[in-house]
């Protein structure tokens, strides 16, 4: 019986640990060049162990400091050779805007990596 239970942990253990391995997506790196008046270039490296198509990264945002969605980035596929990753989009974002907040999005997760808060260049 002690033998049945300890399999029975084992087991459990290790199908919650591959669900969890790979973590979730963490925004590493945040690069803006401001292209014009009210146009941003954003150039952001996200960190995660993308496991196929069942478990990576398929977006990343910008988000004012109220949280108001400003832009979407989305990643068509798994990236699980090529860690971390780097992609970028310009966004025209208001005038009033002058800090952002960028966080990454998984298929499993969600949310809830790290995120980052950067200042929008003058």
């Amino acid at each position: 019986m002690k033998l049945l239970i300890a399999s029975v942990m084992c087991v459990s253990l290790t199908f919650t640990s591959s669900l969890l391995l790979a973590g979730m997506a963490d925004i590493v790196d945040v690069q803006i060049v401001k292209v014009n008046a009210d146009a941003y270039r954003f150039t952001v490296t996200v960190q995660h162990k993308d496991e196929g198509w069942d478990h990576y990264v398929d977006r990343w945002e910008v988000l004012d400091l109220e949280g108001n969605m400003l832009g979407s980035r989305t990643i068509m596929h798994p990236h699980d050779d090529e860690q971390p990753f780097t992609r970028s989009m310009t966004l025209s974002l208001p005038m009033h805007v002058e800090k952002v907040r960028l966080r990454a999005h998984d298929t499993v997760h969600g949310y809830g990596g790290a995120e980052m808060e950067v200042a929008l260049p003058e």
